[in-house]
């Protein structure tokens, strides 16, 4: 089943036979088929993006229109990204087995609607019981879309393909403030915030309508026999405790220092977990994640660099917003523009890459974390210049601007090289292990970055805790650059 190249160089995961339920091949569907249902994929997930970065606009519209507490607040954004990180891995495993197609339309009906139930929202509570069913809804559509990529695109065009979406997170960044500030605009205080929710529900109802239209049929494919035991229950509550304990502390270590506590019962179910689909293996059944997949170098020194690389890169924009708005003195607005060219030279280098990367390989990946430490460097020099004689804090819009092109050179081109030697029976069940390993980074990234700045900013004052932040954030990635340079190195030994 796996055979490992008596070079060294790599060990690769090979299906015993192809899975019985994976729909077309590619070249079952015409080139205007393939690209129509990547028209629906990019649609929606650029919808879950955009609404994740309105929101964080939207806070204080949100807070003070339903006079909700800090502890409320911190719930609008936690509670969407915990159920998102819990379900994802299970939701690619049942996308596999029974249907990506059908379990991308459930999880954009459950978003669609839990953005109804936002904009509507009396209190907060009701509120964060839709942003918890938002976070269920995003984690079951999220890998469907990454598996229906390598389902139906291959070579040069499954590049293009992530190259686009790539694009499609570059825009949603730069839209999702400019957005979020105009529909506030233009609703006021109170309806302007529930706005941004409810802009979500046409998009939302489109694409249900287009995905029912142009998606592969069947929509879910008959259940196999043992398809409960495929699905691996035990193993999909083991995962999800594990991923919700090690998440939990650094999303509420501000309310008590108890929840710290859950960090080693992660661990241990963490364990327990791996040691249950080891046993899935041993005897023959379906795991839910076949752990082999991980002697597959490409895929799991791919996951590394994304898990590094979200666990630095995530926090630049929480520091630059605390900067330009407490530490300069200007105001929201102007910290969303400061942003706005690095987004948008993000969504063009990921294009970009994404038609590139069949040639260059990971090559275009380490190549773009060196422009990421090249835009931290610059970057740091212009917040100590600034304070030493006087140099605008806009030019981070051109320093900033090395960190967009270096975003588009990394996500998309590693997506594609981390994914191109996964069998297509594991395609979203491994493409949510990537994702899990992203929440999970940008948690504890943002938690350990913003904990080190404001510790430093106890003793120093703003200009000396940024650079740190930078610092320490330029480090995280030059770990990624280490094994990004690796992994290219195994690749031309061949």
């Amino acid at each position: 089943m796996f055979q490992a190249q008596e070079s060294g160089v790599d060990q690769r995961y090979e299906p015993d036979r192809p899975d019985p339920g994976v729909a077309p091949a590619p070249g079952q569907l015409s080139d205007r088929d393939r690209w129509r249902v990547l028209g629906v994929l990019l649609a929606v997930i650029f919808m879950s993006l955009v609404g994740v970065s309105i929101v964080n606009v939207a806070l204080p519209s949100i807070q003070s229109g339903l006079g909700a507490g800090q502890s409320a607040m911190q719930w609008v954004l936690s509670g969407y990204a915990l159920t998102f990180g819990v379900i994802l891995v299970a939701a690619g495993r049942a996308g596999d087995i029974l249907g990506r197609g059908g379990f991308f339309l459930v999880g954009v009906g459950v978003f669609t609607l839990a953005s109804v139930g936002a904009g509507l929202a009396p209190d907060t509570r009701w509120l964060n019981a839709a942003r918890l069913l938002q976070g269920i809804g995003s984690g079951l559509l999220n890998p469907q879309g990454l598996g229906m990529i390598q389902q139906y695109f291959r070579g040069a065009e499954r590049g293009r393909a992530f190259g686009l979406l790539g694009t499609a997170v570059g825009f949603s960044v730069a839209i999702g403030p400019v957005l979020g500030g105009v529909l506030i605009q233009f609703g006021g205080h109170d309806l302007g915030w529930r706005l941004t929710f409810l802009v979500n529900v046409p998009i939302g109802i489109a694409a249900i309508l287009l995905g029912l239209a142009w998606f592969p049929k069947p929509l879910f494919r008959p259940a196999p026999a043992g398809v409960w035991r495929a699905l691996d229950p035990v193993g999909a509550a083991l995962l999800g405790l594990a991923i919700l304990a090690i998440l939990w502390p650094f999303m509420q270590a501000g309310e008590t220092a108890l929840a710290w506590g859950l960090l080693p019962a992660g661990a241990v179910m963490l364990w327990a977990w791996v040691a249950w689909e080891r046993r899935q293996t041993r005897l023959g059944q379906s795991p839910m994640v076949d752990l082999r997949i991980f002697r597959t170098r490409s895929f799991t020194n791919g996951s590394i660099v994304m898990t590094l690389y979200f666990m630095g890169m995530t926090s630049i924009w929480v520091l630059v917003a605390l900067y330009v708005q407490q530490g300069v003195g200007k105001s929201a607005f102007a910290s969303g523009l400061i942003g706005i060219p690095a987004a948008l030279l993000s969504a063009w280098a990921a294009n970009w890459a994404g038609r590139r990367v069949g040639r260059w390989g990971r090559a275009i990946v380490s190549w773009g974390l060196v422009l990421a430490l090249v835009g931290l460097a610059l970057s740091i020099a212009v917040v100590v210049l600034g304070q030493t004689h006087g140099v605008s804090v806009w030019w981070l819009l051109l320093t900033l601007s090395f960190l967009g092109l270096a975003q588009g050179a990394v996500i998309s081109p590693n997506q594609t090289l981390t994914l191109e030697e996964v069998p297509l029976e594991y395609a979203g069940s491994s493409g949510a292990v990537m994702q899990t390993g992203q929440r999970i980074g940008t948690s504890v990234g943002i938690a350990i970055i913003t904990a080190a700045v404001f510790a430093v900013l106890a003793v120093s004052d703003w200009t000396v805790a940024v650079a740190a932040g930078f610092a320490l954030i330029g480090l995280v990635i030059l770990a990624a650059l280490v094994v990004a340079v690796r992994d290219q190195r195994r690749r031309a030994r061949g």
